[in-house]
């Protein structure tokens, strides 16, 4: 490189354009000089296309790729593999080294008989009218002794979002979700149709009590994957609306009946008052009894009557206002165009 660049510059050519060309500085040259004759490139872009002296043969690496599939070997890792031939007295590579030619060979999957565990998603859920679909979940309530706390059971309706049943006790407990459920399947008057009740992997959703219960009124269980925390979206939204709500109180609770205070209180608001961003804006209460058709009806007929009053304000359609006819659970995009398909050829 220097020799070309001596020979252009001895052509009539400038120095630093010289070196731009072969893309190094007039500066970079001048450090090889001065160390004497250049015998390596020391660029860091340079170094990394240099090959390491220590790199595996093909050879070697076949080798490696023979071990790990031999006989004596194929149902072992590399962590196994390694201090097996260290006590034959072989010495191949190193164990990383193992690995990352099985890697490069696609060869590193799970060995031997037993299959790489695999956590399919739920089975997708839909609701399309009220009391379908449930979700349901636990969570902590601060007191005022540190390290203890209440329990919050709290049961919502996937389609309509609305608060059904809730409960505060000091234990969590199969027998308490039984009972917390008993009593709200009983209060919205469901006996006899089709429900699924959604759930993580807690020891209270999967209690005996708690199953042999849902068994007994003839509700569907559905559980989360386990160690996945957004399998039951819909009941984590509703606690962060919970415990972020600007009545939530700052200091924790005394006693389990001031707790049961705030969280009825908190039903109240959250049901008939509180206008939810995924229902267009309805409340709950109105998206349950089937009044949120008429009302966004009204709000989208006075979209098109502001537009027609006033037409060079608008440079689209008006706000769609349209409620959502299906809700899913733990579906992606593609699930949920199969499912829409489905409803349209039925």
């Amino acid at each position: 490189m220097t020799a070309y660049i001596d020979e252009a510059c001895q052509a009539g050519a400038r120095l630093s354009q010289a070196c731009r060309v072969v893309g190094i500085s007039a500066r970079t040259l001048q450090r090889w000089r001065e160390a004497g004759e250049v015998k390596v490139d020391g660029r860091k872009a340079a170094a990394q296309q240099r090959e390491p002296a220590n790199k595996l043969s093909e050879q070697e690496r076949s080798q490696i790729l023979s071990i790990a599939n031999s006989a004596a070997f194929a149902q072992l890792p590399p962590s196994q593999i390694v201090p097996a031939l260290a006590d034959q007295g072989r010495y191949i590579a190193s164990e990383s080294s193992f690995y990352r030619v099985l890697n490069e060979a696609e060869q590193l999957t799970h060995r031997g008989k037993a299959k790489a565990p695999r956590h399919q998603r739920p089975t997708p859920l839909q609701a399309s009218a009220p009391n379908q679909l449930w979700s349901w979940d636990i969570t902590y309530l601060p007191t005022t002794i540190q390290g203890v706390f209440f329990y919050l059971y709290l049961i919502m309706d996937v389609y309509s979002r609305k608060i059904v049943g809730w409960e505060v006790f000091e234990t969590e407990s199969a027998d308490h979700a039984a009972s917390v459920f008993h009593k709200t399947h009983l209060r919205e008057g469901i006996a006899g149709n089709a429900l699924v009740l959604h759930s993580d992997n807690g020891s209270p959703m999967k209690g005996a009590t708690m199953l042999a219960t849902l068994q007994w009124l003839g509700v569907i269980p559905s559980f989360s994957r386990p160690s996945v925390s957004d399998d039951n979206p819909y009941s984590e939204a509703l606690f962060k609306t919970l415990k972020y709500h600007p009545g939530f109180p700052d200091k924790p609770f005394d006693s389990l009946e001031q707790a049961r205070e705030w969280v009825a209180g908190f039903q109240r608001w959250y049901n008939e008052v509180h206008r939810h961003s995924a229902l267009k804006f309805v409340t709950p209460d109105q998206r349950h009894r089937g009044e949120d058709t008429v009302i966004l009806a009204q709000r989208s007929a006075l979209y098109e009557a502001a537009k027609a009053q006033r037409p060079d304000r608008w440079s689209g359609p008006t706000r769609n206002w349209q409620p959502e006819d299906i809700v899913y659970l733990n579906s992606c995009k593609s699930t949920k165009k199969e499912l829409k398909d489905t409803d349209k050829a039925a």
